[in-house]
């Protein structure tokens, strides 16, 4: 059997195949098939000499492993880019599936990454952590507009931990159930945030991230939680090939229109990952309000542009700077050694990761600066000071 080029229409509950030869002709009319029966499909219709396309989308990941190795190549295509290239006036399933199959056979698919099971797996918890504290929020809000729609001003950490408290306000019966409910509710999520958390640490002390996260943990502003998240986003940073690259992939590059005489730039292209530009950003502003070199250079851009879009700019440094780290695994030349300590030495108590692990938090902190080239006596966090252990040799 010649090559064929495969292309699949991925939906819900079905997918629709289609398959072209080398000169893009129609070898394989457009099919239905249920998702149920996908697999069985695969081993009855396709060989090892096809390639087979699927855009990038929920689920996708699930049917790219199904494929690996039935066939000689997957590609996992990126959608927006796929629709910029084969905008068509009408577009059906089938039609999809036939303009997927040509552009594969073209070899001009715009392709994405295709993220290991361990980069997958910490998105994942990443994103359902997230989602914990977007609901936790939600709730909070709406427990929130009950006391002020009756005028009640409850003391400090009661709305996320007292539930009972509820049931002893002088409130309408329906009103008190809510509340009660909505307390309960928040204290449920806290929970689950707690443990989510938790993995999340346990994770970050595991190959092959614990490999990169003290070189995070050294910069100012960026926490377990947004260095994981970062990692977690980035993959592998050898898919990088400079730091423009990566600024681009947390869509932090400025939009530019050059045509003719016009050259005009505008806002970042918001164009990529969107959890790694927020993570950049929030540590961006943790970095202006604890590091005075970042804080410095805040100030100088604050001075001709607006306070978010200097933020913004310090984020894409700061990603700079990760970028460095990361490829040439040193230690960034504006570091506060004694605060980098600070920093591991919280990411050993975090969830009682150090312990977990049997071993002391100094210790844990001794043992990661050690890992990072860093060479410390002690560390100095608020009033106390904590000696590191030498390391052996």
């Amino acid at each position: 059997m010649s090559k064929r080029y495969v292309g699949l229409d991925v939906h819900k509950n079905y997918l629709v195949a289609a398959a072209v030869g080398t000169n893009q002709e129609l070898v394989m009319k457009p099919v239905k098939i249920a998702s149920i029966d996908f697999e069985t499909w695969i081993d009855k219709h396709l060989t090892a000499e096809d390639e087979v396309v699927i855009e990038a989308m929920s689920g996708a990941w699930v049917i790219h492993d199904l494929l690996i190795n039935r066939v000689a190549r997957v590609v996992v295509a990126h959608p927006y880019h796929v629709k910029l290239i084969a905008a068509s006036m009408i577009k059906t399933d089938k039609r999809d599936a036939i303009t997927l199959a040509k552009l594969l056979a073209a070899n001009i698919i715009p392709d994405v990454w295709v993220p290991p099971k361990h980069v997958r797996e910490l998105r994942s918890l990443i994103y359902h952590r997230n989602n914990l504290v977007h609901r936790r929020a939600a709730a909070k809000n709406r427990l929130h507009g009950i006391c002020l729609q009756f005028r009640i001003i409850v003391p400090e950490g009661v709305i996320t931990f007292k539930p009972e408290y509820w049931n002893n306000l002088n409130l309408p019966a329906v009103e008190k159930l809510r509340a009660r409910h909505i307390s309960d509710e928040i204290h449920l999520l806290t929970q689950e945030i707690q443990e989510s958390e938790e993995l999340i640490s346990q994770m970050s002390a595991q190959s092959p991230w614990v490999e990169d996260v003290p070189f995070l943990l050294q910069l100012p502003g960026i926490g377990i939680l947004t260095a994981m998240t970062i990692l977690s986003s980035i993959g592998d940073i050898g898919r990088f090939p400079s730091s423009k690259h990566l600024a681009s992939y947390a869509g932090l590059c400025s939009r530019i229109h050059f045509s003719g005489n016009t050259f005009k730039t505008g806002g970042i292209t918001k164009q990529g990952r969107g959890e790694l530009r927020y993570a950049m950003i929030e540590a961006a502003w943790n970095a202006i309000k604890y590091s005075p070199f970042w804080s410095r250079r805040y100030e100088q851009l604050a001075r001709r542009m607006d306070n978010q879009k200097a933020a913004t700019a310090i984020a894409r440094m700061l990603l700079v700077v990760i970028w460095n780290v990361l490829t040439k695994r040193e230690v960034d030349r504006a570091a506060d050694f004694n605060m980098v300590g600070k920093s591991i030495l919280i990411w050993g108590w975090k969830n009682r990761l150090a312990t977990s692990l049997g071993m002391k938090p100094a210790e844990f902190a001794g043992k990661q600066l050690t890992t990072l080239g860093v060479k410390l006596e002690k560390i100095r966090y608020c009033s106390r000071v904590y000696p590191l252990p030498v390391p052996d040799g």
